[in-house]
């Protein structure tokens, strides 16, 4: 007796081809929209700021860790980068509300948005344990966790507007092409 599945694969369904059919992350509609706005100008504004922000407080934080040194401005540092954390996610959600018409967890940045919610955890941690007083080695492996966290994040979100450039240019390639001249 067949399975539903043995029926679909005896049919073809299911099979592959080969070709790899990927779903573009904006309609014609969201990427008019998202063009349009100034938020995502914003947002490109405030992603590259931000890592440079990572990058500077990261060697402060790995300094005080090697060396007992700098505490203050690695603290300093960390804050800022919170800061900009803060903006870019609230930013982020306005982008998104424009583009998508939700605040957050539009279908194609979902898993992005999680793991945005999993570095602001961290870094709330680092502020609860700052303003309690925790130990300061203590907060900068927390920085730390927070930083990895961070690069996972920003490392989807460069994939994923990565992979939506190439899909936009592959849909212009095959419109030039479908053109009559």
């Amino acid at each position: 007796m067949a399975t539903g599945v043995g029926v679909e694969r005896a049919k073809g369904v299911g099979r592959s081809t080969g070709a790899k059919v990927r779903k573009p992350l904006y309609t014609p509609e969201q990427r008019a929209r998202r063009n349009a706005t100034k938020w995502t100008l914003v947002q490109g504004i405030l992603a590259p700021i931000q890592f440079l922000v990572f990058a500077v407080s990261l060697v402060l934080v790995l300094r005080f860790l090697a060396t007992g040194e700098g505490v203050h401005a690695a603290h300093v540092s960390i804050i800022v980068k919170t800061i900009l954390l803060f903006t870019i996610m609230v930013t982020g959600s306005i982008w998104e509300k424009v583009v998508f018409d939700v605040w957050l967890f539009a279908e194609p940045f979902f898993w992005e948005d999680v793991f945005s919610f999993l570095v602001i955890f961290f870094h709330c941690w680092y502020l609860y344990g700052l303003f309690t007083h925790m130990d300061d080695r203590f907060l900068m492996y927390v920085t730390l966790a927070a930083y990895v966290a961070y690069v996972i994040n920003a490392t989807q979100w460069i994939l994923k507007l990565r992979a939506a450039r190439l899909l936009e240019a592959e849909e212009q390639a095959k419109a030039a092409a479908a053109t009559p001249v």
